[in-house]
């Protein structure tokens, strides 16, 4: 089987993280091109590819069967239509897009060229988030009833990491704020817990930090399918590093126990009979500094889903993020600021089965 040739749009933090997500697949794929941002001359050098001068010029390439967008979240439909109307099969960093509706432009062009479009959703693929998924489905916890999710950021510790770039699309307005930046993720992961998808959201949410626009702290309530009701706490306004333990946290409650699940340390499981006890670890994610967020640790889950989009592309199955789930977080993070926003309860349209394409 060919190895598949990847170009990457965008040239930062996730540009450089999933071309080597690629390099680490040598036998199944091999970069080709990178072209946006103003590191792309130095992420090219670096991984011996190609470096175009915007993504129109990339996608006139015609060796190139695959694309992945790392670009400021504005960016993502326009380039994700112009990478499938193209032909090539796409991996969209989250948010998918910034818009339900955009969501819904991606997954019908992918449908009507009949390619790949994928989710960036690498928790899925740690260590402690897998296995917390699998105690769940083999029903070691009973049916879920609810989660608290909490993620506070310290934004310094990633500015101070030697990363460099320009961080101005954090604060932009186009990238519509924290909320939609970082918590898909926790929905991804929610929507696997419950086995159910967001039905009905309240939230308040905030700006606290000077000389903002956006939103950077939200407090949210979701109700999910299965009746199962979670809370969620994001924030990006911490004058100092998080609580401990608290960067990424899940405490989920089931009908016949508790999973504790800290996806950068421990996963715990309690029941009546054992009480708590370690079921897994996941080791330390080192991405406060350039010289650990390459490394193999961090790089695993990137990897398995880079590996994952192989797949799927090829037909084979996969537990890489699609476009369904892509949309299934834009819409309940949209939803949260909407509720903050009406002041009142919002209740979600349709959105596509959990796991549907």
């Amino acid at each position: 089987m060919k190895r598949l040739r990847f170009g990457i749009l965008g040239s930062g933090f996730m540009g450089r993280t999933h071309a080597e997500a690629v390099r680490r697949l040598p036998d199944t794929a091999e970069l080709i091109a990178v072209a946006g941002g103003s590191r792309a001359p130095g992420l090219a050098q670096r991984y011996g590819m190609a470096c175009e001068p915007d993504a129109a010029a990339l996608l006139r390439r015609t060796d190139i069967d695959a694309v992945v967008i790392t670009t400021p979240h504005a960016l993502h439909v326009e380039e994700g239509l112009a990478a499938l109307r193209s032909g090539r099969h796409i991996l969209v960093e989250k948010p998918l897009t910034t818009s339900v509706a955009d969501c819904d432009r991606l997954m019908e062009a992918a449908a009507q060229n009949k390619l790949t479009l994928a989710t960036g959703y690498q928790q899925r693929f740690r260590v402690n988030n897998a296995r917390a998924l699998e105690l769940i489905q083999a029903g070691t916890i009973g049916r879920v009833l609810a989660v608290q999710v909490s993620m506070p950021m310290y934004a310094g510790a990633i500015k101070a990491g030697g990363f460099g770039g320009n961080w101005a699309w954090w604060n932009d307005p186009a990238s519509v704020g924290h909320l939609i930046n970082s918590s898909p993720h926790a929905i991804d992961l929610l929507r696997g817990f419950t086995g159910g998808d967001v039905v009905t959201v309240s939230a308040f949410s905030r700006t606290f930090l000077p000389d903002l626009t956006v939103e950077d702290t939200t407090m949210g309530l979701l109700e999910f399918s299965t009746g199962a009701i979670c809370s969620l706490f994001s924030s990006r306004a911490l004058p100092a590093p998080s609580f401990p333990g608290e960067d990424f946290r899940f405490r989920i409650t089931g009908s016949t126990g508790l999973l504790d699940l800290d996806p950068y340390g421990e996963l715990r499981l309690s029941d009546e009979a054992g009480g708590w006890r370690l079921v897994s670890q996941q080791p330390p994610v080192k991405h406060e500094g350039a010289d650990t967020a390459f490394a193999d640790v961090r790089m695993q889950a990137y990897r398995d889903q880079m590996a994952a989009f192989i797949d799927l592309i090829h037909g084979r199955p996969s537990r890489v993020g699609n476009g369904a789930d892509g949309r299934a977080g834009v819409e309940a993070c949209l939803a949260m600021l909407e509720s903050s926003r009406q002041k009142g309860w919002v209740h979600l349209g349709r959105t596509p089965p959990c796991g549907a394409s």
